[in-house]
């Protein structure tokens, strides 16, 4: 299965962030089938790439991309209004064909995993559910009472169209968020960085206790080739 892929109020979507900073009980999403035909395309091509499926966020993909007509493919839908924020507990990842699960329940095993091996088997043990997703005592309460839809703007309209229902102005990500995550975004950029860096001084050590005789020559202040005399 892809990542990435979500449902929202029976609708299709991709998953931009797991997470919206500062509000961890919210995300953002686009709805797949609001897109306009080469915003929808060029989405799905990062979303089924390695870079993609790979990615922890389908934003951070998104961000690295250039459309065909040359504008950056994450800042393309924050400008034309297309992101939408809603409640984890409100979307359905497919987990594979036969089992779903709730992306606040998601979010919260991925957190654990890094605490040890009983989080791994509480993911491998959803992963093995054959069932789908059976939704608990608060799901049930909440199904006895009618709730409200959000619906996105149609496809190809102005970002400010009217709708029979109307998305909050609070759903569209704002400058600040946005601008936050890009500082997020460059920040594991730079921390990416410095770990090839650590790994290039490694090899060279090691390349020159391997064979002393041979030297080390620098390439724009790195030490990243070899000459033997």
């Amino acid at each position: 299965m892809l990542k990435h892929v979500v449902k929202h109020n029976n609708r299709k979507g991709a998953l931009l962030y797991r997470r919206v900073p500062g509000e961890d009980h919210m995300c953002l999403l686009v709805y797949s089938d609001l897109l306009p035909r080469m915003i929808h395309d060029e989405i799905m091509k990062v979303l089924e790439s390695a870079v993609g499926q790979q990615a922890s966020d389908l934003a951070d993909a998104l961000f690295r991309n250039i459309m065909p007509d040359g504008r950056n493919t994450l800042q393309v839908l924050h400008a034309e209004g297309m992101i939408q924020k809603v409640p984890t507990n409100q979307v359905i990842v497919q987990a594979n064909p036969k089992s779903s699960v709730r992306l606040d329940e998601l979010n919260d095993i991925l957190d654990e995993m890094a605490k040890g091996e009983e989080a791994i088997k509480k993911l491998a043990e959803l992963d093995a559910k054959v069932t789908g997703w059976q939704p608990g005592m608060q799901e049930k309460q909440a199904a006895k009472k009618p709730q409200k839809v959000t619906e996105g703007r149609e496809v190809g309209a102005p970002p400010n169209s009217a709708r029979p229902a109307e998305v909050p102005t609070d759903a569209v990500l704002s400058d600040a968020d946005i601008a936050n995550q890009l500082l997020a975004q460059a920040d594991r950029m730079r921390r990416e960085a410095a770990s090839l860096l650590a790994e290039v001084d490694r090899l060279t050590k090691e390349a020159t206790s391997i064979a002393p005789a041979v030297k080390v020559k620098k390439t724009n202040g790195t030490k990243t080739k070899v000459k033997a005399n």
